[in-house]
């Protein structure tokens, strides 16, 4: 096995990890409503991280199908908010279950070496799949942090 898909192995298994502590966190939340932010509960966040979880697995997805990825379009903040909007309907247990999905498939495609580079929203750069499953990783967590901040004060 190379070195870029040894290191990319390795990091995907801490995001499996850092994935599996998120929903652990979640499972056992007593209020998903509890305020994390001024205008997002638990549960946006949640949605938040699998919106973007669902467009990272989308990407890979179709980059080792030879399909020519369409990655989101927009403004950071509005597509933040969209995600979180789109997921309203969604009961918690759903949001976790597409989490879980977008999981699996991120775990299926990104040890391929048809990936080279994966897009992250139109007019931002590329990324090395070692550098995305880095920047995703750090995300989840930093989040993570907030999340049980509020969640166990």
């Amino acid at each position: 096995m190379s070195k870029v898909i040894e290191k990319r192995r390795l990091l995907l298994e801490q995001l499996n990890d850092v994935v599996a502590h998120l929903l652990d966190i979640y499972k056992s939340m007593p209020d998903p409503n509890i305020m994390v932010y001024e205008l997002w509960t638990a549960k946006d966040v949640l949605s938040h991280l699998t919106f973007w979880h669902e467009s990272f697995a989308r990407n890979v997805s179709d980059l080792v199908r030879d399909i020519k990825p369409t990655p989101l379009k927009g403004r950071l903040s509005d597509l933040n908010q969209a995600g979180v909007d789109a997921m309203k309907p969604y009961s918690l247990g759903v949001v976790m279950e597409r989490l879980e999905m977008a999981q699996k498939t991120i775990g299926d495609s990104i040890l391929s070496t048809k990936i080279a580079l994966i897009p992250y929203k139109k007019g931002s750069r590329d990324y090395t799949p070692e550098e995305h499953l880095e920047i995703v990783i750090n995300h989840i967590s930093q989040h993570i942090q907030d999340v049980v901040k509020v969640s166990h004060s």
